[in-house]
């Protein structure tokens, strides 16, 4: 069949190992859950700030949202990613920046006229428009949504056509898409991309789990998922809300790397809202560390990833 099959890392079975783990952090998402959480970044300087605090804490990559310093509404302006990625750069902590390209993607059809967008729903956008800020600032890592997929009540609109460009972009840039997936037909789907050459190997993929309508958050998806990814693949996954520890530890025994975060989930346990960034990524440490295994430095991490080998890049544009 050409799948790949399931590896284990054998972390919580009893044997001396420390695996290298990467904890990526999502440090605030575009959601408007600054309404039930009060200490969302939602500035330049509070998304930076929490990124670097969630670096200090363990975690070997960010990934970054932009939101309107005034509103917190989600946005994708190029001034502020670079408002973002240039505080982070200058706090001289070690962490690889990775932005989202997934702003612009939604759609929902008008009631007059489905084949018109609703545009108090909608913000769909260019593929251009959409990856425009990882051609100006060129980050290590970007995030490409291979999916379309119900997303609430609207559509989150990633076409074949679409992604071609967007991948052509960001390799243009230098950068290494992270596949954010939600479902096994979404990594078909990036594994055609692969074979026609839009997207280099080594890949790199993030199982995204238990958002509605997708994968559930469940450690037997999480093994058929990465059952289905390319020979030399990596693969990352979260859960969301109160799924978000239990798919870290499932991921760490399975072979793959964590990610966490106040985009996914505002809770440390249940009933206590997580004060910031830093505390989940030092629970997901705390789990990490429990199998034997340990959290990845950003050293590391750019190694397992390849990012040292991606075409187009130089030390300099970091």
């Amino acid at each position: 069949s050409g799948l790949r099959p399931l590896w284990r890392c054998g972390c919580n079975e009893g044997r001396a190992v420390s695996r290298p783990v990467i904890v990526t952090c999502a440090v605030t998402g575009s959601q408007r859950t600054f309404e039930r959480h009060p200490n969302i970044p939602i500035t330049p300087e509070q998304i930076a700030g929490q990124a670097i605090d969630a670096a200090r804490a363990g975690a070997a990559m960010v990934h970054l949202h932009v939101r309107d310093p005034r509103s917190g509404a989600a946005v994708g302006d190029i001034a502020l990613y670079r408002d973002v990625s240039d505080r982070i750069r200058a706090s001289g902590v070690e962490v690889i920046v990775n932005l989202t390209t997934g702003y612009g993607g939604r759609f929902m059809p008008s009631t007059g006229n489905p084949r018109i967008a609703d545009e108090s729903q909608s913000n769909l956008l260019s593929p251009e428009a959409r990856t425009a800020h990882v051609v100006e600032l060129r980050p290590e890592v970007c995030s490409l949504d291979v999916a379309t997929m119900n997303f609430g009540e609207q559509v989150f609109m990633n076409t074949p056509a679409h992604l071609r460009v967007m991948a052509e972009r960001i390799r243009a840039a230098g950068s290494k898409p992270e596949i954010e997936v939600f479902d096994a037909g979404h990594i078909m789907l990036a594994r055609h991309l692969i074979e026609a050459g839009y997207l280099l190997p080594p890949p790199h993929f993030q199982f995204c789990l238990g958002i509605n309508w997708s994968m559930p958050a469940t450690r037997e998806a999480i093994a058929f998922m990465a059952g289905l990814l390319p020979p030399g693949a990596t693969w990352s996954a979260f859960g969301i809300g109160r799924h978000q520890f239990p798919m870290v530890e499932a991921a760490v025994d399975l072979g793959g790397h964590v990610r966490v975060g106040l985009e996914d989930n505002l809770f440390l346990a249940k009933a206590v809202i997580a004060p910031d960034n830093s505390a989940l990524v030092l629970k997901a440490v705390e789990i990490i560390r429990a199998k034997a295994c340990r959290p990845a430095s950003p050293a590391e991490a750019r190694e397992m990833l390849g990012l040292a080998s991606t075409p187009g890049r130089t030390q300099a544009s970091r």
